[in-house]
């Protein structure tokens, strides 16, 4: 087997006896040499991350409003998690460095950022692993855009001088060497990073949970895990609201068609789930998975002879442009078409917009649909299968369940639903039903 790149989110960096979990994982395999950490997350229900308190710290600064409690509290948690673990990182010193910057006016990113600098100091003493500081390996430039081949290069670099190292996730430098972070969730990017520059066989991204769901376990009583899914597939059920990886999460391995593999770090014999460039059709499933919001609006247009005025949906789009409202899908026939939008997007504008509409495209009939919910049936397996939108719409029917709209994409590779709000949880668990059980 190649290298593998380990990443460990904030779970499995919140006190000692998780980090000793995570070790425990790290020496289970020689091919696990690159090692990227995130900020120590909850430990319990009530207790607070790492970056939040940190971020607390610099909003108590920014107000003139004493913020050593709170920065106390930070240095003990490192401490406490240090002293169990019998890491000897001179941490009092660091905690000195980053309390003279937060009183000399450091920026929020260089704040934050600390969190996955003291884990990984602790992380890599204790695993006997060199540390790379990802501040001098990882590029943004002057206006924060990542650098993506810049940093593959520098950072592919100096992987090959090392055999093993733990890497800090969420953040990078701009050009002038100074912290600059990722979005939420940025470790879960950075580890892809490291995974591209490492060229790693696969990308493990060690969490709370043994992979991916079937379906929202809050709707579907002990949905299936996925074992395999593709990158296709995964961007279509996290574009539906499944809790999945951001697509920026997982593009620098996708880049290298990298495997990810989700696992569990409180349950490492779990396979968890891998996520793979080539699409993989188990001959016992249909679909992959379920997923889906609430909260669209239908505004559903008519205009006789609809197909032969040039520039119709060019125009639709340009008044949604205008109110910065996103289309997510575009369901037409001959002499209508319909028009999904977000509700919160909106915000409360829909009589104006609506009207812009009737002036300037001037329909025949206009149909506005409020407090409707989309749900996408996702799978490989779906395409030149007969019977699938047989199925999935008696199973709604059965359910007694009305379809307000429809619409799939050319690959085949899902079908999307319309129905009220109401009839959300219920349409998911017979769709489950149907294809699953």
């Amino acid at each position: 087997m190649g290298i593998k790149v380990a990443k460990f989110g904030g779970t499995s960096m919140a006190d000692g006896i998780q980090l000793s979990k995570v070790k425990q994982i790290v020496e289970a395999d020689k091919d696990r040499k690159f090692v990227v950490v995130s900020a120590p997350g909850k430990r319990y229900d009530g207790d607070s991350k790492i970056t939040d308190l940190l971020y607390l710290c610099k909003t108590h600064m920014e107000h003139n409003l004493a913020y050593e409690q709170v920065f106390q509290v930070i240095c003990d948690r490192f401490t406490a998690i240090a002293l169990n673990l019998g890491v000897g990182v001179d941490l009092q010193k660091e905690f000195e460095t980053i309390r003279k910057n937060l009183e000399a006016g450091a920026t929020a990113d260089y704040v934050a950022s600390r969190g996955e600098y003291l884990t990984a100091l602790i992380m890599a003493e204790y695993l006997g692993y060199e540390f790379i500081d990802a501040a001098k390996y990882i590029f943004f430039d002057a206006k924060g855009r990542f650098l993506a081949e810049e940093t593959n290069k520098k950072l592919g670099e100096k992987l090959k001088t090392c055999d093993k190292a733990v890497i800090p996730g969420f953040y990078g430098s701009y050009p002038d060497g100074s912290p600059k972070t990722f979005s939420r969730g940025g470790s879960d990017i950075t580890g892809a990073i490291v995974a591209r520059a490492a060229d790693a066989e696969v990308y493990e991204n060690w969490t709370d949970v043994s992979g991916f769901l079937m379906a929202d376990p809050r709707i579907v009583e002990n949905p299936k895990p996925i074992e395999s899914i593709s990158y296709k597939e995964l961007r279509e059920l996290s574009y539906m609201g499944a809790s999945v990886l951001h697509e920026d999460a997982i593009a620098p391995a996708r880049i290298s068609d990298i495997p990810i593999n989700i696992r569990n770090t409180n349950i490492p014999e779990d396979p968890g789930t891998m996520i793979t460039a080539e699409e993989i059709i188990p001959q016992d499933r249909i679909i992959t998975g379920i997923a889906g919001t609430k909260g669209f609006i239908v505004i559903g247009l008519y205009k006789n002879n609809m197909n032969t005025e040039r520039g119709m949906l060019r125009r639709i789009l340009g008044i949604l442009d205008d109110y910065d409202v996103l289309a997510h899908h575009l369901p037409s026939g001959i002499d209508t078409v319909s028009v999904v939008i977000e509700e919160k997007s909106v915000n409360g504008r829909l009589d104006e917009l609506i009207e812009d509409i009737k002036n300037n495209i001037k329909p025949d009939s206009i149909d506005i649909s409020e407090n409707i919910a989309l749900i996408a049936t996702v799978g490989c397996g779906m395409a030149n299968r007969k019977g699938v939108s047989a199925k999935l719409f008696t199973a709604l029917a059965n359910a007694d369940v009305n379809i307000r709209l429809i619409d799939q994409g050319s690959s085949e590779m899902n079908i999307i639903i319309g129905v009220e709000n109401e009839d959300f949880e219920t349409s998911i668990r017979a769709i489950y039903a149907a294809f699953v059980n």
